[in-house]
């Protein structure tokens, strides 16, 4: 183990220089422009539908029709479920956010004109408060849509009309619903006027097809206090990235300069060669996650929901990229070609796994490859130690698939190596 530890510290006083080559000159910047080419190109084909969690607490004949069209109009993709089940798929930011259908929506469906309104609850990924808004202004579209669907109905007009009169007439002709109660006696003059305005100063809003109300997924434990707490771990993700590629080129620098046979000729096995490396990396990747964290805690108020849980995170993810830096020191024979080789890889990985971009405004299927890409789930379990509240059961999914990732890479790389 000391010859191990002594090879890892001498690869942590070596700084190489890392050269792109040919790859990264003509071809890396056609492969780049391609694909955010297909990224532009998604949007500008119109926004994609979002997809909610719909949790239905009034179970009215209103509220089931509600969801429906919401399920039906093609703006959104609609799973329903329990509150609790649509607020984890949220913080584990499996859904862009939940919607809570409140009790008394039906009822308060039947008197459109007059009393409470509807209430409707969005739960949103705090990451995503553009997909949020634009939740709340479907909400509402599609809540007019129902009071459009009124006036087009002349019987169910009137109906709602009568019952509105019935239930103001006890109120008498001085009190402040008189107007409403004159508005809906004069039925044809009404529909054909718009809503009325809010009262001022009555601490009342007036009357309303909906209210929305916004509230984060996870509480206060599970939302990012700044945008910082989104950016660093990508920033880290970059800073891994940058480690693997100086490892992986320096270990294919000392194999092409003989530096490798002069170690093997010492009293030192391959396995102690390769470990020590393999060490000198994850101590690398450590210190460096260890040190950005600290910046971001110390001066970004970046505020970590669980110190344990990120240190399974960032031990994770060092063994997963230990690894693929092993894979990549065998792809080729010089320094040149493993330089390729492994931004080549790295590139499209960190693109599709939202190390470049957040994934969830890339089209359908860059999300569905991005599932293939280790970096997604360091983000993602670099996150959930951070503000998604993650629980251990819940961080099992990320750490599992990273470390299986390692493991992969690591053996590919070792028979590699041996018969380079």
């Amino acid at each position: 183990m000391k010859r191990i530890i002594a090879l890892a510290i001498k690869d942590l006083r070596i700084l190489l220089r890392v050269k792109s080559g040919f790859f990264f000159t003509f071809i890396w910047p056609v492969v780049v422009a391609v694909l955010f080419g297909f990224v532009f190109s998604g949007q500008s084909q119109g926004p994609r539908p979002l997809r909610v969690v719909v949790v239905d607490e009034d179970q009215s004949d209103a509220s089931r029709a509600f969801v429906h069209k919401l399920a039906s109009s093609g703006d959104l993709i609609v799973d329903q479920g329990v509150r609790s089940d649509a607020e984890t798929m949220v913080r584990r930011a499996e859904r862009s956010a939940f919607v809570v259908i409140k009790p008394g929506f039906g009822n308060s469906s039947a008197r459109m004109f007059y009393g409470e309104p509807r209430q409707i609850e969005i739960g949103n990924d705090p990451a995503r408060r553009a997909e949020a808004s634009m939740l709340e202004g479907l909400l509402m579209k599609h809540a007019m849509g129902d009071f459009q669907k009124l006036f087009n109905d002349p019987a169910a007009s009137r109906q709602m009309v009568d019952g509105a009169l019935k239930n103001l007439a006890p109120l008498g002709n001085s009190s402040p619903a008189a107007p409403l109660r004159r508005f809906l006696g004069e039925l044809d003059l009404f529909l054909g006027s718009p809503p009325l305005p809010p009262t001022s100063g009555s601490g009342s809003d007036g009357w309303q097809p909906v209210r929305i109300t916004k509230v984060p997924a996870a509480g206060e434990r599970a939302g990012p206090r700044n945008a910082f707490n989104i950016t660093f771990p990508q920033g880290v993700m970059w800073g891994i990235i940058g480690c693997v590629m100086s490892f992986a080129i320096g270990l294919v620098s000392e194999r092409v300069r003989g530096t490798f046979v002069r170690l093997q000729m010492a009293p030192l096995t391959r396995v102690q060669i390769l470990a020590g490396k393999a060490l000198a990396c994850v101590a690398s990747i450590s210190l460096l996650q260890v040190a950005l964290f600290a910046i971001g805690i110390g001066f970004f108020n970046i505020r970590v929901s669980s110190y344990p849980l990120l240190v399974l995170a960032c031990a994770c993810a060092s063994i997963s990229f230990v690894g693929f830096m092993m894979m990549v020191a065998g792809l080729g024979r010089t320094e040149q070609a493993v330089a390729g080789a492994g931004w080549a890889i790295l590139m499209p990985m960190t693109m599709f796994g939202g190390g470049m971009m957040p994934q969830f405004i890339m089209p359908g299927w860059m999300q569905m490859i991005g599932n293939f890409s280790p970096v997604k789930w360091a983000i993602l379990a670099f996150e959930g130690a951070v503000w998604r509240g993650f629980t251990p059961s819940e961080m099992l999914l990320p750490c599992v698939i990273l470390l299986g990732f390692g493991a992969v890479c690591f053996a590919i790389g070792v028979r590699g190596l041996r018969e380079a």
